[in-house]
């Protein structure tokens, strides 16, 4: 305003007492939305933390409330609460205890006359988990008879086996699951009278050649404390004396032991051949075994010679092998090479774990440049398939020596190289390098080279083929979401339902009782990988309820509530849900079950 007349001083005031109103006014409304901007910034510092992936705010929710929402509406597989306080007392009793061992015998004429024995072990025996049996459905019969959690579907009234002969006749012939343990090559393993003709050429050229012989690095010299001459040891006495000094029983999969403390009935366990089928139904090209140790293979124990196990729709199938001994690992590739049907051999001198690292295999054949030759050669040798490699980018954390190794290796003849973007050191607690598997990409040419690392998406994949890799190989992101395959193929984001999750779990509780058994044993080993895998496929958060997509491997996942009940309870990183879980598909859990997750990724460090 501007003073025009000397009756102004009135209009001024009042222009000033209208401006200081409405300054009074608007700093109001400014205080009151800065003040509203921080109750919201502090009730989002509540929920996001940094490191956590992006989610929608609508969908965000604390540890306390999710819990007591999954807590609050969880019921049973038949539509009860699972506590013991709201179980009948019959139920507790008899519903998650084993039966007791029968004492009696009975003369099986009087057992075809009377079936009492069949009528009481029936009776007492676990509950029926479902109405259907998998095995009886699939193949006509089931092999496990009235032991099945499910034999009611294939039993008759007078407890006799039902048998499909149409489904029988149209599986005649048909091998499922090939490379199993034959008992009389097991018995020759176990006698060491199995022939290892090729292996043996090799391995006389090694001896009759002293400069490799010197080269070998692993000759222990020995003086004679009588004063007599020195002595050179061989290779084999040398391990002869490292397994006397160190005694390591190992059975089945290696696995973090050396980090992780295991209860004893964790070691013994099978490959998981179940999840490679369901990779290969959601598109997965080439699929590998889990890692065997060859010395175990070549003493014929049958969990290792379990992860040789292939499946009818493994069409690209190879095993992966351990060892640190040219001698060794060439007899075990001839082993492989005559007795399992596989189409190519892995060389794992990737393994960073402690048991497998201090022996000199895994990670420790990197530094062995003239061990490792010996083996790969030797190896090549006697197979009739390609022999590939997997490596990391060398043992600690800032010298990488994978780019100095490539080029030895194309001259020993490997087909291919994989590589994990990250040394042994970093585990899992940095991203993989990838700018260094493409500068190795480019030495390996014209050797395939697949790069390994943090794919947990199509976008990942692509940018992955962009450094000029031959191909990728997929291991946690395949755990945390095994339809990651078809999301590649279709260049999509899968924005995948909690029911189709639900219903790839339970195709994997089929395949595992096809593959370890339908009756009580087999179910509670189905379990046990089940609740292994959803230790990993908790991380995933569904696309529709990401802020930012796609979801990164690195990322936490916060806390957040579901579209539906079932979503927020497959998000729960507490073991005792994902039990809840595999009970929606395998039934109660056993008196006094326990489940120690082995697998603790220190990713989220």
């Amino acid at each position: 305003y501007t003073r025009t007349s000397p009756n102004c001083c009135t209009c001024l005031s009042s222009c000033r007492g209208i401006v200081a109103a409405l300054v009074r006014r608007d700093l109001e409304k400014a205080c009151g939305m800065e003040n509203a901007m921080e109750e919201t910034v502090e009730k989002k510092t509540d929920v996001v933390v940094k490191g956590d992936a992006a989610l929608k705010t609508q969908f965000l929710t604390t540890k306390d409330k999710f819990h007591e929402f999954v807590d609050s509406g969880w019921k049973g597989p038949k539509g009860h609460k699972t506590s013991d306080n709201d179980k009948p007392e019959e139920e507790k009793e008899t519903s998650v205890e084993e039966p007791e061992i029968k004492k009696f015998k009975v003369d099986p004429e009087e057992r075809n006359k009377v079936g009492k024995p069949d009528a009481e072990y029936m009776a007492s025996k676990l509950a029926d988990i479902g109405e259907s049996c998998y095995l009886y459905d699939t193949f006509g019969k089931c092999g496990y008879g009235l032991s099945c959690r499910y034999a009611k579907a294939h039993t008759t009234p007078d407890f006799k086996t039902m048998e499909n002969a149409e489904l029988i006749k149209a599986n005649e012939g048909r091998e499922t699951v090939k490379n199993s343990l034959k008992k009389e090559l097991q018995n020759q393993l176990r006698k060491r009278s199995v022939a290892f003709k090729k292996s043996e050429e090799y391995l006389k050229t090694l001896a009759n050649n002293k400069e490799k012989t010197q080269q070998l690095g692993n000759a222990v010299v020995s003086a004679d404390p009588t004063g007599g001459e020195q002595r050179v040891s061989t290779e084999a006495e040398t391990q002869a004396s490292q397994d006397k000094q160190l005694p390591v029983k190992t059975i089945g999969p290696l696995t973090d032991e050396d980090v992780i403390k295991l209860r004893q009935c964790e070691k013994k366990q099978c490959g998981n051949l179940p999840f490679r089928r369901l990779c290969k139904r959601f598109g997965a090209d080439i699929t590998c075994g889990e890692m065997a140790m060859c010395t175990n293979l070549l003493q014929g124990q049958q969990s290792e010679w379990a992860l040789l196990k292939r499946h009818e729709s493994e069409d690209v199938f190879g095993v992966q092998v351990e060892g640190c001994f040219p001698d060794t690992m060439t007899r075990c590739a001839e082993l492989i090479n005559n007795n399992a049907d596989v189409d190519f051999v892995d060389i794992n001198s990737g393994c960073p774990i402690d048991l497998v690292y201090k022996k000199g295999g895994g990670c420790g054949l990197m530094t062995r440049n003239r061990k490792f030759e010996q083996i790969i050669k030797g190896m090549n040798h006697v197979l009739d398939v390609p022999l590939t490699v997997k490596i990391r980018t060398g043992v600690q954390e800032k010298c990488n020596i994978a780019h100095k190794l490539i080029p030895e290796m194309k001259k020993w003849d490997v087909s291919m190289i994989t590589l994990h973007g990250r040394s042994r050191e970093q585990r899992y607690t940095k991203l993989a390098d990838w700018d260094y598997i493409t500068t190795c990409s480019k030495l390996a040419s014209p050797v395939p080279l697949f790069g390994n690392g943090d794919i947990l998406s199509y976008e990942d994949a692509m940018k992955a083929k962009e450094t000029g890799v031959s191909g990728i190989m997929i291991a946690r992101g395949a755990l945390i979401k095994p339809w990651i395959f078809t999301e590649i193929k279709e260049s999509r984001h899968w924005d995948i339902s909690s029911n189709e999750r639900l219903d790839v779990l339970r195709d994997f509780s089929n395949f595992g009782l096809e593959h370890w058994g339908s009756d009580t044993r087999g179910v509670e080993k189905t379990r046990t990988f089940m609740l292994e895998w959803l230790s990993f496929m908790c991380r995933y958060i569904p696309v529709g309820l990401l802020e930012r997509v796609p979801q990164k491997i690195n990322e936490r996942p916060p806390f957040y509530m579901g579209r539906n009940y079932l979503e927020s309870l497959m998000a729960s990183q507490h073991a005792g849900d994902w039990i809840r879980i595999s009970e929606m598909l395998l039934g109660p859990v056993p008196k006094n079950f326990i489940f120690l997750p082995k697998h603790k990724a220190n990713a989220y460090k």
